[in-house]
């Protein structure tokens, strides 16, 4: 991975017209069975204000684990874990929670549970929905899972949403396109730092992505390097994906 110095990406701030510029990270942790102090400082460092994460721990004091990784990386649990069969959402005290949901979705046959993460959370006079998704193995499935992310969050009530996760496929699978054809896949649209999110050792794809809704301004999106106080070898060493981030402008509501 390239260590090169990269344009900075805006930090989060409210703007005078009520609009909010938020961080969004969206990170598979693998279940923090790897190196957990790596892993809060790549957080850390991406000054996020929310973690839409992947693959949370979700078995024997799994709510201990989620607490520890707030608790690690100066943020809060916000909802999801294994409620949500794995998606966790976590965010800075500058979120202003209005309600969360854990989703689970239909079960195949064979196939792992899956579920949503969601909240409704308002930054200053923005209001947004958010949904942290894993969708499946599967092919058949994983697009059916792509249609119930759209209709969740078309059901939220809220004017802007972001939805993120591992999408299991990259972008010229059908699930892939299904969502970037409805919603803003946020490296496209303003590409930043890194595209390929799998795996450390050698990125190569892009399967973890962030997506937003029209309306929803992309200041930059992708997966970070050269942060302050983290190297290649922390990237490699917390988790079995490289983190997304974005920067986003959401209008106030």
């Amino acid at each position: 991975m390239a260590t090169s110095m990269l344009p900075a990406l805006p930090n989060s701030r409210t703007e005078p017209d009520g609009s909010a510029v938020i961080r969004v990270l969206s990170y598979n942790i693998r279940s923090m069975r790897d190196d957990e102090e790596a892993l809060a400082r790549v957080i850390r460092a991406c000054a996020p204000d929310l973690v839409l994460v992947q693959e949370a721990p979700r078995f024997f004091r799994w709510r201990k684990h989620a607490a520890r990784l707030a608790a690690m990386t100066d943020l809060v649990t916000l909802s999801g874990g294994a409620t949500a069969a794995g998606p966790l959402l976590l965010c800075s005290l500058r979120a202003t929670v209005e309600r969360t949901e854990d989703v689970l979705l239909p079960l195949t046959r064979g196939q792992h549970r899956r579920g949503f993460a969601t909240a409704v959370v308002r930054f200053a006079g923005a209001r947004l929905g958010v949904v942290s998704c894993h969708l499946s193995l599967q092919t058949d499935e994983r697009y059916a899972q792509a249609g119930m992310l759209l209709d969740r969050l078309a059901a939220m009530g809220t004017p802007h949403a972001v939805a993120a996760g591992d999408i299991n496929e990259r972008p010229g699978g059908r699930s892939f396109g299904r969502l970037a054809g409805s919603l803003q896949d946020c490296w496209a649209v303003h590409p930043w730092g890194d595209e390929h999110t799998s795996t450390p050792a050698d990125p190569h794809q892009r399967i973890d992505a962030i997506f937003a809704t029209r309306g929803v301004e992309v200041l930059g999106c992708g997966v970070p390097r050269g942060l302050p106080g983290v190297t290649d070898a922390d990237l490699r060493a917390a988790s079995d994906h490289l983190p997304v981030l974005a920067a986003l402008r959401v209008p106030a509501s």
